[in-house]
């Protein structure tokens, strides 16, 4: 018996409404005389390092791959509050048309669309696919991903369909490989072009050509008016490079863009006032943690780290810096991931029980430590600042330490800060995904060195478990052993925040906050 999952030919549509030209933009020129189609210029506030799937790993690079190919499957859609956001329990057909899975989970095979064309002309093939897959896992990025889907191989089986085997069964495979970076790429393209060649240019099937991309100032996209899944219904999009989160919000205020994103939590209610401007608020996976080096003293003792945690002002951060456009984080994982727990949460602002602590791991007369700050978010600078204050007020200095954001990300990397506070955005909205980059003992993102076998153990079990409330239950004891142990501090989870103008529909939330532009109409 075989589970499968079968989906007919699908069709976006590619609605024009008419209305009032957009201050920000100009129409698209079309020919032979039809109605020109909009164009949307957005406000993004970094230009991106490449274009290759395989490599993407920032917010605008992504924007750039997902506008300009298609993987084998996507999310499908639902409405909360009000906002569609994107249902990643719903995995829907791209590439693949249908696919179905062996009984026991180890074995998909998918079988392709049958009219795609990449934007060079040639047709896709399930070489492509295979390809694609391969060289993904030989990728510096992309092959810990690879290694998280489990997949042993990927093999074509004629033209259409594709046979990929994992090494066992895997319940988050489905949405892993609908990333960005599962995209299928046009071999024949690639294979003519220099080894570099998709650093900057694409070889993809997407709604949208790439025509410019300067990641000082902008980058465009046309539409891909030959796109197999039906053109956009937006002409071209620009994507403005701007930095500075005020210049953005002053852009989107004036009129002079249709869109902008990362809005700063204290514009929102400016913003809300401008009759002409709607901003949407979501919920997101996106966390922020006060980091401390596990393997690094003082901070090799749990003591020190829950005392660090009883330090934070938790309802300073929330109201005087995010503008409660966040909320308190209670666990490694965002509160919107399924399998999502409290337990074990036990921290408040509590100096008194912070200083306790500190005695009882033989520091009472406290210490100093460095924490090494990335540059480019203000709250960051905020947020140490308050913390800074508090940990003085139990006798610890905290030494702020400012850096480039290219120079802390590279040191992040080398695992031996002291201290530091960082990000993160789940992709694939599930605790394995989350926990298995940051806190497993081999994660590719446990930058401060926490190992907790037992936390390691019962993250292998999940992986394997097919039933999701006994999967859930394991991830959940996972979750109270990492509160218990604290190697973070919990600081808060964000809203994704976009502002748009009153003529701009079909903006869906994705969990990687990339905004797919393909989904987005334009009143003129």
């Amino acid at each position: 018996m075989k589970k499968m999952k079968w989906f007919g030919g699908f069709l976006a549509l590619s609605i024009v409404l008419s209305g009032c030209a957009s201050n920000a933009n100009q129409q698209t020129a079309s020919a032979g005389g039809e109605k020109a189609k909009p164009a949307l210029t957005v406000a993004y506030s970094e230009g991106g390092t490449t274009m290759d799937p395989a490599e993407a790993s920032d917010l605008t690079s992504d924007t750039l791959v997902l506008a300009a190919y298609d993987q084998l499957v996507t999310y499908g859609k639902k409405t909360v509050d009000g906002a569609e956001v994107a249902n990643t329990d719903d995995i829907q057909p791209m590439l693949a048309k249908s696919w179905e899975a062996s009984e026991n989970g180890t074995v998909y095979t998918f079988t392709l669309q049958d009219n795609v064309k990449f934007q060079s002309g040639n047709p896709l093939t399930s070489a492509d696919v295979v390809y694609s897959f391969e060289r993904l896992a030989a990728s510096s990025s992309g092959s810990f991903l690879y290694g998280m889907a489990d997949i042993k191989s990927v093999e074509a089986q004629g033209d259409k369909t594709v046979v990929i085997t994992l090494n066992g069964a895997n319940h988050m495979f489905e949405q892993i490989i609908a990333l960005y970076n599962f995209s299928i790429l046009d071999q024949k393209t690639v294979e003519a072009q220099s080894a570099d060649y998709l650093k900057t240019n694409t070889a993809g099937s997407g709604p949208f050509k790439i025509e410019k991309w300067d990641p000082a100032s902008e980058a465009v996209f046309a539409a891909n008016e030959e796109y197999w899944n039906g053109a956009p219904a937006l002409g071209k999009v620009t994507l403005k490079f701007t930095k500075e989160a005020s210049n953005r919000v002053l852009l989107l205020d004036k009129g002079d863009v249709d869109m902008a994103i990362e809005i700063p939590a204290k514009d929102v209610e400016s913003l809300k006032s401008n009759a002409d401007l709607k901003v949407q608020s979501n919920a997101s996976n996106r966390i922020l943690y006060f980091a401390m080096n596990n393997k690094v003293a003082p901070f090799d003792n749990v003591k020190v780290r829950q005392a660090i945690s009883y330090a934070i002002p938790y309802e300073q951060l929330i109201g005087d810096v995010m503008y409660g456009q966040a909320k308190q984080m209670k666990s490694a994982v965002a509160s919107n991931t399924p399998g999502y727990t409290d337990a074990g949460y036990v921290y408040e602002h509590n100096l008194d029980k912070a200083k306790q602590l500190l005695a009882e791991a033989g520091y009472a007369d406290g210490f100093s430590f460095d924490l090494t700050l990335g540059s480019g978010f203000q709250d960051w600078e905020d947020d140490a600042v308050l913390i800074q204050a508090e940990l003085a007020k139990i006798g610890v200095t905290m030494n702020i330490e400012k850096v480039a954001r290219a120079q802390f990300l590279e040191m992040q990397k080398e695992k031996n800060l002291t201290a530091f506070i960082s990000k993160w955005t789940s992709f694939v909205n599930d605790p394995g995904y989350h926990l298995g980059f940051l806190l497993t003992g081999k994660g590719s993102s446990n930058y401060i060195n926490y190992s907790n076998p037992e936390v390691d153990a019962l993250w292998e079990q999940a992986a394997k478990e097919s039933d999701q409330n006994k999967r859930n239950e394991l991830y959940a004891k996972a979750q109270e052993l990492i509160t218990t142990d604290s190697p973070w501090s919990y600081l808060y989870e964000y809203n994704r925040i976009v502002g748009m103008n009153g003529k701009v529909s079909g903006y869906v939330y994705y969990p990687d906050e990339v905004i797919r532009f393909n989904t987005i109409t334009k009143a003129q």
